[in-house]
């Protein structure tokens, strides 16, 4: 199903990528890649020979119904794996385990250090757990990998994805081997994953912001609810001045 799913995305989205030669031929590797879109985890796969896992939710593969059953067909078809995000450690160490899995079976395994999708397009700080817990772990190679315009094919609030050409930058791989085991150290861990994000920010040219793309989001939620509110104040009380100037102008 991955080449069926691989070539049909290649053909309608033609997407331009550079930098294969940095994916081996054989072996383990972590593709760590900036997270503009959902189609993200599918535009990567398409245009590698090699299979890659990435996490998803374990709600895309239980779901009941007809639809239920397509959707999760999907998600294996194009290697996604799922785990079950039920509380915020155990979601994390089982992404963890599952990454580490991926690693020693000797295929690819794909993470979004950001930890969720940009919610403006900028590159936001990586979360120090997943990335470089798998990597100390295993002494596998990171590739830092660039998605670019994925964003733009389906804008929030648009059901029909717009036919245009995505680009994926892959860059050379990162060899963090001369820490493998100090997985504990919360000072390597954070400096493994501003290296890989520095890496990803070359690639994509994404403007770097250092903050949680989730804190972000929560930021941009809440300046929403002050606009909404602060509009809606001032409508009513432009009623009111309304009513009151017809009640005197009476």
């Amino acid at each position: 199903m991955k080449f069926s799913i691989g070539g049909s995305l290649k053909l309608a989205f033609r997407p331009w990528v550079e930098g294969l030669e940095n994916i081996p031929a054989e072996g383990p590797a972590i593709l760590a890649s900036n997270h503009l879109s959902f189609s993200d985890s599918f535009f990567l796969p398409a245009v590698l020979d090699r299979k890659v896992t990435f996490i998803a939710k374990a709600e895309y593969f239980t779901s009941p119904g007809v639809k239920g059953k397509l959707t999760a067909a999907f998600f294996k078809g194009v290697g996604q794996l799922p785990v079950d995000r039920s509380g915020a450690r155990g979601a994390g160490e089982a992404a963890i385990k599952s990454g580490i899995d991926v690693i020693e079976r000797g295929e690819l395994f794909g993470i979004y250090p950001e930890g969720t999708r940009s919610p403006d397009g900028r590159l936001y700080r990586g979360k120090p757990g997943g990335l470089a817990r798998v990597a100390l772990a295993t002494g596998a190679p990171v590739i830092p990998v660039a998605m670019i315009d994925t964003e733009k094919i389906q804008p929030p609030g648009k059901v029909v994805p717009k036919l245009m050409r995505p680009g994926i930058r892959i860059g050379k791989p990162l060899d963090f081997s001369r820490y493998q085991g100090m997985d504990g150290d919360r000072f390597i861990l954070r400096s493994v994953t501003d290296e890989v994000m520095y890496e990803i920010m070359k690639l994509s040219g994404q403007e770097y912001v250092d903050i949680y793309a989730t804190a972000a989001k929560r930021q941009i939620a809440d300046a929403e609810k002050a606009a909404a509110k602060s509009k809606s104040e001032s409508d009513s009380k432009s009623e009111s001045d309304s009513k009151g100037t017809g009640e005197n102008a009476g």
